[in-house]
């Protein structure tokens, strides 16, 4: 039988209803050969956890990001909240309703919409850059006639850093930076409260990066925007998150706000991710790698996820998994670890070079 997650999302620090909200969701792939070959070979069928019992809440006008290692469960967790996945079991609730609902309703589709990681593969290359960002305005009736149309693109444009002249040109004659903003006025363009920033800066240069993430918090602090960010790249996510979700094996271990996170970071393996922090003072201070390879989400250990690597693993988390709660001294944290819980974690400040990345 599935073990239920319990964990309780931290209330939103606005009060109120959260823009959005996960309790329990989860998602599973069957990955099994066909059935010919296992009745052959007298196998079951065999599931990939990609996301196994995540809860967190968004308060509205926030960043919530996930971070992790590939193939975590951050992306996946991405589409679950803008519904291109179903749950396989679990609820989202986007501003208090059932996102199945909300998802049938137009009106209510079009207050989110998802910015993709890969600028060269999410614009179709053979439309005018005009017609890719129009495209929302006219799907959800929020222009009418060419002209109205043309003015909304033409300020969607400008509102991203480009001319409204750049609208007659094809995705090819531009830059990454360039073809982000394409994507982003296209997200904008159905006027949402709510994107998902599914890893937007990982194919551009760390200059063009910078100009993006600028350029989103500019839009969040001028229009209101709710923004569930996705990264491996840790000084991306301390630049931009009000909170942090650190996955792990397609759940989280910790959730926490940003700089509570670098500074007094709490779970074994969130303290490994700031150890990968490259030491640019050269101080010389201990380092200690975390062993071992990521275990398969087709076959994930008993217990506790991170125990095959973790120094401080024992019995009880080899055998019972932990929930998600609020970890003793930090209680602005929740951790899903026997040795918080316990107190065997021995807190330390993170490493110098994570407090100051940026």
């Amino acid at each position: 039988m599935l073990e239920r997650s319990v964990a309780t999302p931290l209330p939103p620090a606005s009060g109120g209803t959260p823009m959005l909200e996960t309790d329990d969701v989860a998602r599973f792939f069957d990955v099994s050969r066909p059935l010919i070959q296992r009745v052959i070979a007298r196998e079951g069928k065999r599931m990939l956890r990609a996301v196994d019992g995540v809860s967190f809440a968004i308060p509205k006008g926030t960043t919530l990001s996930l971070v992790g290692e590939s193939g975590c469960g951050k992306s996946t967790v991405a589409r679950l909240v803008v519904g291109l996945y179903g749950p396989t079991r679990g609820k989202v609730f986007f501003d208090g309703q059932d996102l199945a609902v909300a998802r049938s309703d137009a009106s209510q589709r079009r207050r989110m919409q998802m910015i993709f990681q890969d600028p060269y593969a999410s614009l179709n290359p053979r439309w005018r850059v005009r017609d890719i960002i129009a495209e929302p305005i006219r799907a959800f009736g929020l222009a009418q006639g060419t002209v109205e149309i043309d003015a909304r693109v033409a300020e969607l444009l400008t509102q991203v850093g480009l001319s409204p002249l750049d609208g007659q040109k094809y995705p090819h004659e531009f830059s990454g930076g360039q073809r982000q903003r394409i994507s982003i006025a296209r997200a904008l363009s159905s006027n949402p409260e709510f994107l998902v920033c599914d890893e937007p800066t990982s194919a551009l240069d760390v200059s063009v990066q910078a100009q993006i993430l600028n350029l989103m918090k500019d839009l969040q602090s001028r229009l209101g925007l709710t923004y569930l960010f996705i990264s491996h790249n840790l000084a991306v996510v301390r630049q931009v998150s009000d909170r942090v979700g650190v996955m792990y094996l397609g759940r989280l271990v910790e959730l926490a706000p940003a700089e509570t996170l670098f500074t007094t970071p709490r779970h074994p393996y969130t303290r490994a991710l700031m150890e990968a922090i490259p030491d640019l003072d050269m101080t010389g201070r201990q380092r200690i790698p975390v062993g071992g390879e990521v275990p398969s989400p087709i076959n994930p250990p008993s217990g506790c996820p991170f125990h095959p690597r973790c120094p401080l693993a024992n019995d009880r988390c080899r055998a019972q998994r932990p929930e998600l709660v609020a970890a003793r001294g930090t209680p602005e944290t929740q951790v899903a670890c026997h040795a918080v819980e316990e107190g065997r974690d021995d807190p330390r400040p993170a490493p110098a070079e994570a407090q100051r990345a940026a």
